[in-house]
Formats: structure tokens, sequence, C-alpha cells
């Protein structure tokens, strides 16, 4: 075996693991409640069969401020927060990935007369202080004014509540344990848009969006419509993640997504490529908006039709002047021409029998011809070119053959 053929079969080797794709590894702050840390450990599994990503899962379980603390002090990449969360200066959203629907929740001995007596006296669970079911509670003590009705609060469901108040996915498998509860609505689906107190609730809090949870949803304990609102979580990234990867790593979840759906039924239910960002409470990633520009199109075809416009001026304004051009050379050819014919008509009417005095005033006319013909050059309103060559050439020969008949005239006499 020659000396080169070694070399490339072992260069071969070196080429094809210089062409293997890295493999991207993310560290994910795994989320507190049950539900969430399947959903994420699906979306792991799922990311990791076809690609390059790898996400991995970190101990210990966190939500909220505390994620958001994980990502700030580098310790994860990647976490799962409600959109409820308070502005962080560094951290960026990547993508919301479903939507947790605010579940008021009331024992069916509660007769229900408006809010107030729902909470009167009542001990109400609402997740843990900070917590996103907690924030909202709050800002619904203060619109309805309930602070009146000396509920309160239990730290554990185990506490047996009278009201539960919390942020969920709709996952009616969950809630089958409660069916002693009912759903209470702030109000009825048909008040959305016609300045409802939910309508306030989202002006306010831009984040929230009005949701029905259609009637049977949850069998008997929604057995109407029931009006409440609804909060994204986010998929946030921390300082510095780099672009190519949050890119990258949205085109995967959005690939992904149909399976997730088939997963846990009622969320992801999106089509794949829509996903709005308008209401994210923290910064948009570069990623992100590359992907959400990705369609817009470039520089390049923006002014095309700019460019396109300015070719067909430039074109025109090109014909245009060397339409005028030709048009100003004719108009210079056809004034040459009538000095031509002009001194063609004098040199046709002097002939033999005439005199030397009617030679002498044709001449003069040839000459008086050629002095205009060169002022009119000065003024450029006629041309140097071989046209007016010929002119000069024809008018000197005419005044030749007028000058030497003129001296064998003078002679004969």
């Amino acid at each position: 075996m020659s000396i080169k053929r070694a070399f490339f079969l072992l260069l071969i080797p070196v080429l094809l693991t210089a062409c293997e794709q890295p493999l991207t590894e993310l560290r994910l702050v795994v989320p507190v409640t049950p539900v969430e840390q399947k959903i994420m450990e699906n979306l792991s599994e799922l990311v990791a069969r076809n690609s390059d990503v790898r996400i991995h899962l970190t101990a210990p379980p966190q939500s909220g401020a505390s994620a958001l603390d994980s990502l700030i002090e580098g310790r994860a990449d990647l976490a799962l927060v409600s959109n409820t969360q308070p502005y962080r200066e560094g951290i960026a959203t990547l993508m919301p990935l479903y939507s947790t629907v605010l579940h008021i929740a009331y024992k069916k001995t509660i007769k229900v007369i408006d809010p107030h007596s729902i909470f009167k006296d009542a001990k109400v669970y609402a997740g843990q202080k900070g917590s996103s079911s907690r924030l909202i509670f709050e800002r619904i003590i203060e619109r309805f004014k309930l602070a009146e009705t000396n509920f309160s609060y239990v730290a554990s469901i185990k506490e047996d509540p009278d009201v539960i108040i919390i942020f969920a996915p709709i996952s009616p498998k969950r809630i089958e344990k409660y069916s002693d509860f009912r759903l209470f609505s702030l109000g009825s689906p048909d008040e959305v848009g016609r300045g409802s107190l939910v309508d306030s609730a989202v002006l306010l809090n831009p984040q929230l969006s009005p949701f029905v949870i259609p009637r049977g949803t949850y069998g008997e304990i929604s057995e109407q419509p029931v009006l409440t609102v609804a909060v994204d979580k986010i998929l946030v990234a921390r300082p510095g993640l780099d672009k190519a990867i949050a890119y990258d790593l949205i085109n995967e979840i959005l690939r992904v997504r149909p399976a997730m759906a088939s997963l846990t039924a009622g969320l992801f239910n999106q089509s794949p490529d829509d996903f709005d960002v308008s209401r994210s409470t923290f910064v948009l990633h570069p990623g992100t908006q590359a992907y959400l520009q990705r369609s817009a199109p470039s520089i390049y075809e923006r002014y095309a039709g700019i460019a396109e416009l300015v070719v067909t001026l430039m074109i025109g304004f090109l014909s245009a002047a060397f339409a005028g051009v030709k048009i100003l050379r004719m108009r210079k050819k056809n004034r040459i021409d009538d000095f031509y014919s002009k001194v063609i008509s004098i040199r046709n009417e002097i002939d033999k029998t005439s005199n030397s005095n009617e030679r002498e005033l044709a001449a003069d006319q040839i000459r008086s011809l050629q002095n205009t013909a060169f002022e009119l050059l000065v003024d450029e309103s006629l041309a140097a070119d071989e046209s007016f060559r010929i002119f000069i050439t024809l008018s000197n020969d005419v005044l030749q053959q007028l000058e030497g008949r003129s001296n064998r005239a003078s002679s004969d006499s």
C-alpha cells in the first residue's frame, strides 16, 4: 500500500467525524407540579429522538422566582415559568408552550349568590405564596373586594378547603377526585368584549386572556360553560444563550408539538408554527425574533419593487435621451441637406453662357452659405461630422469651377 493511499484512508474517518453535528446540551429547571414535570419529561424525550438537541432536567424542582434565579446564576439554561412572573433583567422569552387556566372550584354545598357568597368565611387554597394562582387571586380579591368576606388561606389541599383556586392546564382526569366541587364562572361567555369584569382584568393585566371552559369538560363539575382567564406557561432562557441554539430549539419543539398534543389532551393545540409572544413579560430572545421573522422579505426583496421602478425609469430616460439625440441629429442633417440643395441649385444655374458677373454672384452666394454653415457649427446647430465635410468639399469644388470658368472667360475676351 502506497503512503498516499494510506494517508487518505486515515483521513476519511477524520473527515466523517468533522462532518458530524455536535450535540447541544441544555439544562432545564425541573418544574414543581407533577403534571408539568411529566410534560417536560415528554418534551425532553421527544426532542432527543431525531435531533442533536438534548434537554436535561436539573434538580431540585423549582418554580417562579426560584427558577429564574437559577437562570440568572447560570445553574440552568432554560426554565418553564408562568407569564405572570415580574420582569427580570437578562431573562429572555423563547416561546409560550401552553396555556394554564384559572380554575375557581367551590364545594357544591355552598349556595352561590355572588362571588362574595363563595368566599364568605371560607377556607381557600390558592397555591403557595408567590405562585401564579396566589398572585392572580390577590388581584381578584382587590377587584371583587373579597377581603370583606373573612376567608382564610390554607397551605394544602389536604386541609379540606372550601374553595380551590389554581392555575392549571385543562386536564379532566386530574380533577375527577374533586367531584364534590363545582367550577365558578367569572361571568357569561357572551359578555367577553362588552366591558365585562374579565375584560377589565385583561386590560389591567395584559398577560391574561379570556378563556371559556366548555360545558362538560369536567363532567358534573362544569355543567355550564365557565368564563375564566388563562395565562401562558413560557419557556425562558438564561442571559447569553446563543441565538442559533435558541432558533434550533424552537424548531425542534414545534416539530414534536403534535406528539406532545397526543400525549397531553387539551394542550399544544396551536398550529405548528403559530405562537404569539406579544403578551410576554420578558424581552424576546434574538433567536425567537429570528424565527418569527424567518418568512419576512429580505432587504433585496423589500426593495426589489423600488429597484425595478428605478431601473424602468432609467431605461425610459435613456430611451428618451437616445431618441432626443437621434431627433437632434436628424434636424442637423436636414439643415446640412438644405445647404447641399442650395449649392447644387446655384451650380445648376451657371452654364457656359453665363457672364462673369453672374458667376461672381454665384460664388458670393456659396461663400455666404459656407459662412452661415460655420456660424451654425459654432452654435452647435450643425455637427462637424461627415455630412458637414461633404458640404464644404462640394461648395469648394463649385467655387473652383466658377472661378475657373471666370478666368477662361476673361482670357477669351
